[in-house]
């Protein structure tokens, strides 16, 4: 692999963070790594580096892990998500239905046991039924679960799955120890613990396929066929797949569009909510681009196809969602750290438990004595060696740092998911961080706080030329320009049917203006310092001069319609407590008028585009966390300085934007619905490191106290880490709005 590339794995076999940690560690050790970033949800690992490919793979297997690399010039490997989800959900489905079935009828021949007093038919029969039902339960339904704890623990970086081994195989085997030794046995108890286990990771299996869910809606929007039209009208279906740019597809009213393309013929509503967030129908005609997925409403369509495969809007998508999940924000980097020493910690802990109970057998008792009235499975009669057993146990499976590792991940994915569903596409993870702590928000003005597409509305001449002459010689020498301006005078020289004369020696200085030779004569179009004129310029418009040899001979007027809803979205955000600031490079008057009008009292202004990044860097340098909203590649340098980089799409050019965050529809509310996003993700995602913290901070101290059951805290430790689950999920009723 080259240096800096970077290479993606598909891991199988995990089930918790500790799984996540191993494989990190294992890739991490391989000579030409520089960064690792494993995602359990999406069962991935991103390397960056100039590793050799078969080394990672050969470390991933090491472990213990399954392992596929991702051929980058095959499609999305995102596409086997939705089935392999499911069949993991089956798969866990079937593996409790065995657990139970097993541990139930072990359950009501136990429950005789315990109200009777009776071990019927015999007590010996008794314990062996119990431990042959419990193995199976271990050895049939439990054997991943074994069989990761195998691994992990000869490779040294124990996982989640060694301390439910531990804690079940201790109670089986009390069941052996009872034939040879006084004892109390707690072998069915050790098919009860795998069982709750099982149940928990079928349940939490399910809600994180549901946390990614948003990728596979995007995937369904994908058509699987395409009805395409030749020269001599001959329509054919063919696969996707095989389409090819250039060529015509047929589309029906209530059909997907298959990919994206420019329409050629007909006209139709379009609905794009899937896509851009935006509930109203689209009306395309010829000329007009249109995303593949989208949906044609009531007309049909040509479509002349203009990208396919990886280089549509929807597959640029799904890989945005797909990145931003597989990042991590910064405060999981302390959760991280828990967990990669949090089973080692909780073994020794173990350890100690059983330790403590077998020499103090007397003061742990009249510890959990205290608790006795509200603990009605406390049994203070057992001996020091079961008492310590039971103990040790219950450590040993009320555990969870698998609540630790999903507190984030999950919640990012649905946030992102969420964010994606409208028209918010989180390039990076971490962004949703740093936004939830913005203090700050610059906005470009020209395509951003405005329409950006400015029309010519008047040509003084202050000399020999007419208005014609002036604007013929304007547009020729503008046609080499992609400048808002420069297209501007171009539409208004077509729309008057003015022909355009060829230039030579064109020059474009970014900022300022162009010049070329037209005829011999030297032909300057920009600002009064570009050609030395004063200034003509009134509040509210744009001038562009005209001078031909050093000689001004007039002026253009512009005129920039402000966007429908960015002095509302100012408002809210100054309301949240944001300051907003503008930069443009209009002269001071412009800028000004236009910050009264959006309510912005801070106004950069004649600011040419490489200095944005160095105002952002003044900011910074005083404290401010900015965040900077552009609409282009002129805006890429400052979008890349600020904290977080905000670039408004237009829809199917989101492939060259370059902020961290991309709004598809380009509209100013689409800031504020981001800082709504940010604040409800970071909110879920410290809520549930709260709870998985809080979680084991109450419950290792009463399993060590003797005052949990081992099943009790079984099913608490599976509980635990559904909730977090369960909690981000919630997630998805949240209205950005």
């Amino acid at each position: 692999m080259e240096a800096n590339q970077h290479i993606e794995l598909i891991i199988e076999g995990m089930h918790c963070a500790g799984c996540v940690s191993t494989v990190e560690k294992a890739l991490q050790n391989v000579a030409g790594v520089k960064s690792v970033l494993v995602n359990l949800t999406l069962e991935k690992a991103k390397i960056e580096g100039d590793a050799d490919p078969e080394k990672l793979i050969e470390a991933v297997k090491a472990t213990g892990y399954g392992v596929n690399l991702i051929d980058p010039g095959e499609k999305d490997s995102t596409e086997n998500l939705s089935l392999k989800t499911e069949q993991q959900i089956s798969t866990a489905r079937h593996n409790i239905v065995i657990a139970w079935g097993l541990t139930i009828p072990a359950m009501l021949w136990m429950f005789v046991e315990m109200v009777f007093g009776v071990a019927w038919p015999t007590e010996d029969i008794f314990h062996l039924g119990m431990i042959i039902m419990s193995g199976f339960v271990l050895f049939l339904p439990g054997k991943e679960t074994m069989k990761s704890a195998w691994l992990s623990s000869i490779h040294r970086n124990p996982n989640m799955d060694v301390l439910i081994a531990m804690g079940s195989l201790a109670a089986l085997s009390t069941g052996f120890l009872g034939f040879y030794f006084p004892l109390h046995s707690f072998a069915g108890i050790a098919g009860m613990i795998m069982a709750f286990h099982l149940t928990g990771r079928f349940i939490e299996t399910r809600a994180r396929g549901r946390s990614s869910e948003s990728i596979r809606k995007l995937m369904d929007l994908e058509a699987k066929q395409a009805l395409v039209v030749d020269g001599l009208g001959v329509e054919t279906v063919i696969d996707v797949r095989d389409l090819k740019i250039g060529q015509v597809m047929i589309v029906r009213a209530g059909e997907n569009i298959p990919t994206d393309g420019i329409v050629v013929g007909s006209s139709s509503a379009v609905d794009e909510s899937m896509v851009t967030g935006e509930s109203l129908p689209v009306t395309k005609g010829p000329n007009d681009e249109v995303i593949g997925g989208t949906i044609s409403i009531d007309g049909t369509l040509k479509v002349e196809v203009t990208r396919v495969g990886k280089e549509t809007f929807l597959s640029h998508v799904i890989k945005m969602v797909e990145t931003a999940q597989n990042t991590k924000v910064p405060i999981q980097i302390f959760a991280d750290k828990i967990v990669s020493v949090f089973v080692p910690i909780i073994l020794g802990f173990a350890v100690l438990t059983f330790i403590v109970w077998l020499v103090f057998p007397g003061a742990m008792k009249s510890a959990a004595e205290i608790f006795a009235p509200w603990v009605p499975w406390l049994n203070l009669s057992l001996t020091p060696v079961e008492s310590a057993l039971f103990a040790a146990i219950a450590v040993l499976v009320i555990a969870c740092p698998c609540a630790l590792g999903l507190a984030t991940p999950t919640a990012l994915m649905v946030g992102s998911g969420l964010g994606a569903e409208n028209g918010i596409l989180i390039r990076d993870g971490g962004a949703i961080q740093r936004m939830k702590e913005i203090t700050t928000i610059m906005f470009d003005k020209t395509g951003t706080l405005t329409d950006g597409k400015m029309e010519v509305i008047k040509i003084k001449v202050t000399g020999k030329y007419s208005a014609d002459e002036l604007l013929q010689l304007a547009a020729s020498v503008e046609k080499e320009s992609t400048h808002p301006l420069a297209w501007a005078i171009v539409r208004f020289a077509e729309r008057k049917e003015i022909a355009l004369i060829p230039t030579k020696d064109v020059k474009v200085v970014p900022g300022q203006g162009v010049s070329a030779l037209v005829n011999g004569r030297e032909i300057k179009v920009g600002n009064s310092k570009f050609v030395s004129a004063n200034s003509n310029e009134k509040a509210n418009l744009t001038v562009v001069y005209i001078s031909v040899d050093s000689t001004v001979y007039g002026f253009i007027e512009f005129v920039d319609s402000i966007k429908k809803d960015a002095i509302a979205a100012i408002n809210e955000l100054k309301q949240r407590g944001i300051r907003c600031v503008m930069l443009t490079g209009d002269r001071s008057e412009v800028a000004e008028s236009f910050g009264e009008i959006f309510g912005i009292t801070e106004v950069h202004a004649e600011v040419l585009p490489g200095e944005k990044a160095g105002i952002i860097s003044r900011y910074q340098d005083q404290g401010e966390i900015v965040a900077m909203v552009g609409d282009g590649i002129n805006d890429a340098p400052a979008l890349t300085q600020a904290d977080v980089g905000i670039a408004l799409g237009t829809g199917t050019d989101i492939a060259i934007e370059s902020g961290d965050i991309v709004l598809v529809k380009g509209d100013l509310g689409g800031v504020v619905r981001t800082a709504i996003l940010a604040e409800a993700t970071f909110k879920k995602i410290k809520q549930n490191l709260f709870w998985a913290f809080i979680y084991n901070v109450i419950a290792l101290p009463m399993a060590f106290l003797g005052l949990l059951h081992p099943i009790i805290a079984e099913g608490a430790m599976a509980l635990s880490s559904i909730n977090v689950v369960g909690n981000s999920n919630r997630l998805r009723r949240k209205h950005l709005s």
